[in-house]
């Protein structure tokens, strides 16, 4: 899919360059997550089939601007958003400041991709990704991050895509460092839970935040490799499972769950609070809530069903990588 330029340049208050120690700049980590949107929406399209084309809808308001692009009612995916946005403000909203109060106030600037795609069949796993750059002007300077991370939601376990999609997530963060990986899995673990229902949202992957380790090369870097992963993580799962049949009962219990995909996502997820909190754009911020979805009060699976496997054995932190290399040495 071809992107076309934006149709404004953000005037953000602040270039943020003056502190990153590197030759990069701020219009080249927005350059390549315009590049990076654009190459999910190709990849996401012919996993689809080529059929059905992404609508673009470029945006601008009053504090940045950006561009949605939504695939509906796809061959493979009933919905799958990439948004790509670009703000600034005034005064940095609490969901971007909590680990870093002092921060609170300050004037900002944030761009970021992020998505999520939604598939009918109840055997693809929901999938979510987003890189996000922040910088925040401070009496003492510029105070910059990269944050982000992918994430899978299955509706019905398979070992072999929670190794697979963790053997990817390993393959990104290795380059930089070997205890990088198991850092992000255990923030994702911790991050992507619902304390109320005390259940994983899924099965993980990677979750970062706050990250300028090593410079602004070496976090941009890593970024980008995190950014580059996903297809590679995602699409041979889509491919492996596309055209396994599904009944009504498989239907039914993957909108029950994507109910608890709601739930996260308007209780705790820290993109969208920030997104409220700056006047984001309410299109784009929603964007990741699935078309339809169904709540089912005080439903039990039956004992032994897949249904309740998934509960058991795949909604809980795991260390799917040493299990399965336990396995293969068994």
């Amino acid at each position: 899919m071809q992107q076309p330029g934006l149709p404004f340049e953000a005037k953000a208050p602040l270039t943020c360059e003056h502190d990153m120690n590197s030759s990069e700049t701020l219009d080249q980590v927005t350059q390549y997550l315009r590049d990076l949107q654009a190459r999910i929406c190709a990849g996401l399209e012919e996993a689809d089939g080529g059929i059905t084309p992404f609508h673009e809808d470029a945006w601008k308001q009053e504090n940045g601007a950006g561009r949605t692009c939504i695939l509906s009612a796809g061959q493979v995916f009933e919905q799958a958003g990439v948004n790509f946005s670009h703000v600034h403000g005034s005064a940095l909203p609490a969901a971007a400041s909590l680990r870093h109060p002092e921060l609170g106030g300050s004037p900002f600037e944030a761009t970021g991709v992020s998505l999520v795609v939604h598939p009918h069949n109840p055997f693809i796993p929901t999938s979510h990704m987003n890189v996000r750059f922040f910088c925040a002007e401070t009496p003492q300077g510029a105070v910059w991050w990269f944050g982000g991370g992918f994430d899978l939601t299955p509706y019905y376990g398979d070992e072999a895509d929670a190794v697979h999609w963790h053997r990817t997530a390993l393959k990104a963060c290795s380059p930089f460092g070997s205890d990088l990986y198991p850092r992000f899995k255990a923030a994702c673990d911790d991050y992507f839970n619902l304390r109320h229902r005390n259940e994983q949202r899924g099965i993980g992957g990677l979750f970062f935040d706050d990250f300028s380790e090593g410079g602004f090369d070496l976090a941009f870097a890593l970024t980008r490799s995190i950014g580059d992963h996903y297809l590679p993580a995602y699409l041979p799962i889509v491919a492996r499972h596309c055209d396994t049949p599904f009944s009504p009962h498989h239907r039914e219990f993957q909108l029950y769950r994507r109910g608890r995909y709601v739930e996260f996502n308007l209780v705790y997820d820290r993109g969208t609070l920030f997104g409220l909190q700056s006047g984001g754009r309410i299109e784009s911020i929603l964007m990741s809530l699935p078309p339809k979805v169904a709540w089912r009060y005080g439903w039990q699976a039956e004992s032994g069903s897949p249904e309740e496997s998934l509960v058991q054995n795949f909604l809980r932190p795991r260390d799917w990588l040493a299990e399965s290399d336990k396995q293969g040495s068994s």
